[in-house]
């Protein structure tokens, strides 16, 4: 029952972090755009385009991946290999943030980048495979020989 719990708390927390990453470049996009703002001779309007379009990819990024343990936690069953590599390249930019953010931004951004990274393996871990299950076995019944 905890497993289920945590999966859809996972979802709601990505869902939460998309919504506050597409909010986030929508006021940098503004700033760039009202203040006409331009970096190296860039121009002002691909700046603002161009963080449009990182907010909106980030977020539906975010939506995916939070749809996976949501539908995990709601049939109580492990997602697939593709939703499990997703999960695991999630947390992997969690961390990766998690480190970069705590020198940007402080400790308490770090520590709710940290709060999501454990949501998101434990949610991996209690999906997982069963030690001892069928999965170390062939489609036979015997045990797959041993990796060399």
């Amino acid at each position: 029952m905890l497993n289920r719990a945590v999966a859809i708390v996972t979802a709601f927390v990505l869902f939460g972090e998309a919504v506050g990453i597409f909010a986030v470049n929508a006021v940098l996009a503004t700033v760039t755009e009202n203040q006409n703002m331009s970096l190296a001779g860039m121009d002002p309007k691909a700046m603002t385009t161009g963080t449009w379009v990182l907010g909106g990819v980030s977020a539906l990024l975010l939506v995916g991946c939070g749809l996976i343990p949501l539908l995990a936690g709601v049939r109580d069953r492990a997602p697939g290999r593709f939703g499990r590599i997703a999960l695991i390249g999630c947390a992997v930019v969690h961390g990766v943030l998690g480190a970069v953010t705590v020198g940007l931004v402080g400790w308490s951004a770090f520590a709710f980048l940290m709060v999501v990274l454990a949501l998101l393996v434990f949610t991996l871990l209690a999906y997982g495979p069963e030690p001892g299950g069928d999965d170390d076995r062939t489609g036979d019944g015997k045990a797959a020989p041993a990796a060399a």
